[in-house]
């Protein structure tokens, strides 16, 4: 199988998994939202370790250890993802995964606005105008919510917060994700500990089946953020900036269909004015993607002989 469509299977099988995570949350209760937290943290440190244990891959540690700057940032890479978890657990478990696909489809206009304003990027008029388009969303939304949609904002700013972070990092998947959990782990814990002593943990008390779910945590955190990996280094950007869009679409249709969350009209339009948006701005990508691979053509082209 060519390296170009095994990157393409790599980026389904993530964003895939990444898009079914509604389905997999509610099935651990009674444990609350912190709690799932906590035992994600854990159990990932867990899963990675193991990966690196069998791949024999320890080296980067010490070279990491001796720079300071980028253990900073993957410290703040991991209270950022923090946060993004928490809220997403706690968004799928009280009914609001319709508005946390939300998040994930404006994700690409926040990242977008931190270009422009962290990176000093300039945007095309057309991105400008996606961007427009996803204000007036959350404009609309905001008045059928009768409240800011919170949950979607907050994902999508910590995701491309935590993005930013680790492309400055420039670290790989796994090593990141052992050095952010590594920071995680004492606080998560401590408390699985603490709810333990105080016999509100559910891990010894709501049976064996329930701690297996638990644990698996770990397992759906680190599988498909090892299968974006292998997709992000076989196939360009723009392919994975159109793959991105199967979670949302997913969270979005397992809101509506399977926990039959309630769309009104007004709910749709503000989501129609997101989708357009974001297809303005895909169709915008694509083109200066194009333009962009047709002058690097050009400038390859042998010169004319000359007389």
């Amino acid at each position: 199988m060519p390296e170009s469509r095994r990157g393409v299977l790599y980026g389904i099988a993530a964003y895939t998994m990444w898009g079914l995570f509604p389905l997999y949350w509610p099935l651990l209760k009674p444990s609350g939202a912190l709690e799932i937290l906590a035992h994600r943290m854990v159990w990932s440190l867990v899963v990675v370790a193991a990966i690196l244990a069998v791949r024999r891959h320890w080296s980067w540690f010490g070279e990491l250890l001796r720079t300071p700057r980028k253990l900073g940032l993957l410290a703040l890479a991991a209270a950022v993802i923090t946060v993004n978890w928490g809220v997403y657990i706690y968004a799928v478990n009280t009914g609001h995964v319709v508005e946390s696909a939300l998040g994930y489809f404006i994700n690409p206009l926040v990242s977008v606005l931190f270009g422009v304003f962290l990176l000093k990027e300039r945007l095309r008029p057309l991105q400008w105008a996606a961007v427009g388009m996803g204000a007036l969303s959350v404009v609309v939304l905001t008045v059928d919510y009768g409240r800011l949609p919170w949950i979607a904002l907050v994902l999508a700013v910590s995701f491309g917060t935590y993005g930013l972070i680790k492309k400055t990092a420039a670290v790989g998947a796994a090593e990141s994700m052992t050095v952010e959990t590594l920071v995680l782990l004492v606080p998560a814990f401590a408390y699985l500990v603490y709810l333990q002593v105080r016999g509100e943990g559910t891990f010894a008390t709501a049976g064996a089946g329930h701690a297996l779910l638990l644990v698996g945590a770990g397992a759906i955190t680190a599988v498909p953020l090892l299968c974006f990996t292998a997709a992000a280094i076989r196939v360009p950007l723009t392919t994975i900036g159109l793959l991105q869009y199967i979670a949302p679409v997913l969270q979005f249709l397992c809101g509506v269909f399977i926990a039959h969350e309630a769309m009104p009209a007004s709910r749709w339009a503000g989501f129609t004015i997101v989708w357009l948006a974001l297809s303005i701005f895909t169709w915008d990508s694509l083109r200066a993607a194009r333009q962009a691979r047709r002058v690097a053509l050009r400038d390859l082209e042998p010169a004319g002989t000359p007389g």
